[in-house]
């Protein structure tokens, strides 16, 4: 059986016993049927698993006595930064957890002329959270000891102020495929639009940013898609798919 990793959000140490988010101690204890005696692991974003064993602590709640912590996570040949046009629902959550599964580094959520959600106050501070849950999820999931940093969501005006090193902007009108760029020196970023694509003005605001239009291929993929099959990509070319 694979051994369960489970995310705890403070600093972890060896030696220590820690006690399971409510959570996770229902996953484990009820879906997973684990009791004292099993064995998991945790991690906290910054590069380690530590592995443990289930123990019981008061009030029937689980903890996990650590052990010392397993090798680092290396660092990524190819740090991906994606810009990420806001889309509908499980699209967007899908995006993003598809995103950690293939190694993104950093995500930040972008609203557009064409972006369809709107969100403000606190049903953005409850969808930020709900993001940050399956970024967490994935990393669970896919063996990822760090965490990737989920951005606060910008308009995509102020984020193209920002200075971006090897700027890619996801066009299916786009010149230039993938293959025919030169080599990034280790860190690239991705812009990829919303249901409808960026509007004329924003990808003339992009190409003013320096950002390459590319194109993925001869059809146009949807807004959950695209931004997917251009990971796989880049990861396969100048990352860590193919290592």
């Amino acid at each position: 059986m694979r051994i369960p990793r489970i995310f705890i959000a403070h600093p972890l140490t060896a030696g220590r016993c820690v006690r399971l988010p409510e959570g996770a101690r229902r996953h484990l204890h009820q879906v997973l049927r684990l009791r004292a005696g099993h064995r998991v692991a945790l991690f906290d974003g910054s590069g380690r698993d530590f592995p443990g064993t289930l123990i019981e602590m008061e009030r029937d709640e689980l903890g996990v006595r650590l052990e010392a912590p397993g090798e680092p996570e290396p660092p990524p040949p190819l740090v991906v930064h994606l810009g990420l046009g806001i889309t509908r629902g499980e699209r967007m959550e899908y995006s993003l957890q598809k995103s950690v599964e293939l190694g993104v580094s950093q995500i930040t959520p972008l609203f557009t002329a064409r972006t369809m959600v709107r969100l403000s106050g606190k049903r953005l501070q409850h969808r930020m959270a709900r993001w940050r849950e399956i970024l967490i999820a994935a990393c669970e999931q896919s063996g990822r000891r760090l965490l990737p940093v989920l951005h606060p969501c910008q308009s995509l005006r102020d984020w193209l102020r920002i200075p971006h090193p090897f700027p890619l902007m996801l066009d299916p009108r786009g010149e230039k495929p993938l293959s025919a760029l030169g080599e990034p020196d280790g860190e690239l970023t991705l812009l990829s639009g919303p249901e409808g694509g960026l509007s004329p003005e924003e990808q003339h605001q992009a190409k003013q940013a320096r950002f390459v239009p590319v194109r993925l291929g001869p059809r146009i993929l949807r807004a959950e898609t695209a931004p997917l099959a251009a990971l796989t990509l880049v990861q396969f070319l100048w990352g860590d798919l193919d290592r």
